[in-house]
């Protein structure tokens, strides 16, 4: 019988497991039971990851800064919310070469001042004043002078409505579709915001190693965020693998070529940060913790998915061989690392528009323009995690497959 003939008598499943029939699985994370997974696997992958673990926790003790300042300032300034009553025109009394200046009468909603109402000064800039009558603002004080009416100046709108408004929709969405597995993504939502404001940011600025801390805060997201949206298994635990060796190869790319293009990213950001600290910062560090930080959402995603997509290709033909499962799954992933590639691109371009346009407002080449530090950081940044997400795909998929079929075939058949 011909190689021809066998393929024809293939049951379906098998020739449409092999073939482009897949579309459908390109991005979904999977929803049904994990099959169980044999006994020596899962020792193995806690053999793995529990020393990870062990260590994300140590390092999350050792380098929170545990009843430290964070800023060396003496004085720190107060913001206070007001109300705008009034705004006339006025002649500016602290900058004469402006083109004009409102006098903003501001109620005061909170602080020693609650209740009463204060004057200060705004410039008018290309014929428009920031502020006008009827704004709720934010006013900004010493700390030393709450009680000074002349130390109140105005500094932002209020934002704390719409804002929420925006996050109780963007939570309802996402349950409403998700159910209770899109609760469990907002509480490991949750998680991320709370391990970066309440560990990540204050280490920094405790004067801890920037790239350490990322590292550690990385790991932290990476275990509670897969753990508490997909639950623990075989399966998650896979995803988690894959995203750990990713984070590994985007850390060791990005400090080589940091190093190689002289990425000091010493900015004018970072300038104000060290000012504002009292004491050097590390520069380059911060570069490296932000590369690992912005590079983690998308490898979860990629991870997530194609271990999802090695489990359901298994549990759809159970005596489907390594081989051919591999290869299905590659399939899905190379569509979906190339969408995910090219969203981590314009996310990192959408950050650098303004100085983009600046540039090509000054007329400067491309290749000049690639090349200044602060550009040339985003591309180190884009370029080096698309290669650990063009990284993860494979090794993720390797690593779902070996652990997938080592399990009894007939369990995995029934789930």
């Amino acid at each position: 019988m011909s190689s021809t003939d066998r393929h024809a008598r293939r049951p379906a499943r098998h020739r449409r497991l092999d073939g482009d029939v897949l579309e459908g699985h390109g991005h979904g994370h999977g929803h049904s039971p994990a099959p169980p997974a044999d006994r020596r696997v899962r020792m193995l992958i806690a053999a793995l990851l529990v020393p990870c673990a062990i260590a994300t926790a140590v390092g999350l003790v050792l380098l929170y800064p545990a009843g430290e300042p964070a800023a060396a300032d003496d004085v720190t300034a107060v913001r206070v919310d007001g109300h705008v009553t009034t705004a006339t025109e006025a002649p500016c009394t602290d900058d004469p070469s402006a083109e004009g200046c409102l006098t903003l009468t501001v109620a005061i909603a909170e602080g020693p001042l609650a209740g009463r109402s204060i004057q200060t000064e705004v410039s008018i800039v290309r014929g428009e004043a920031p502020f006008g009558a009827g704004d709720d603002v934010v006013l900004s004080v010493p700390d030393d002078e709450l009680t000074e009416p002349t130390a109140y100046a105005v500094v932002d709108f209020q934002r704390d409505t719409p804002l929420l408004v925006l996050a109780l929709l963007f939570a309802a969405a996402v349950i409403g579709l998700g159910g209770r597995r899109g609760f469990a993504a907002i509480a490991a939502l949750a998680l991320t915001a709370t391990t970066l404001i309440a560990f990540v940011l204050p280490a920094i600025l405790a004067g801890r190693d920037p790239l350490a801390v990322a590292v550690v805060g990385c790991c932290v997201i990476m275990f509670g965020a897969l753990y508490l949206t997909h639950g623990f298994s075989a399966r998650t635990s896979t995803a988690v693998l894959g995203t750990l060796v990713s984070l590994v190869l985007i850390g060791l790319l990005g400090t080589t070529f940091a190093h190689l293009a002289q990425l000091s990213g010493a900015d004018e950001d970072t300038a104000n940060l060290a000012a504002a600290l009292g004491t050097g910062v590390d520069s380059r560090g911060l570069v490296l913790a932000g590369l690992m930080i912005g590079a983690l959402g998308a490898l979860d995603d990629v991870t997530v998915t194609q271990t999802s997509a090695v489990w359901e290709l298994r549990q759809a033909d159970p005596g489907l061989r390594s081989i051919a499962l591999f290869r299905a799954a590659m399939r899905i992933g190379r569509d979906h690392v190339a969408s995910a590639v090219n969203t981590l691109v314009l996310a990192y371009a959408g950050t650098t528009l303004p100085l983009l346009l600046v540039f090509s407002a000054n007329q400067r080449g491309l290749g000049d323009v690639l090349t200044t530090q602060v550009i040339a950081t985003e591309v180190v940044r884009t370029l080096v995690g698309s290669i650990g997400l063009v990284a993860s795909v494979p090794v993720t998929t390797a690593v779902a497959v070996a652990v997938a079929t080592r399990g009894n075939r007939e369990t995995v058949g029934k789930h």
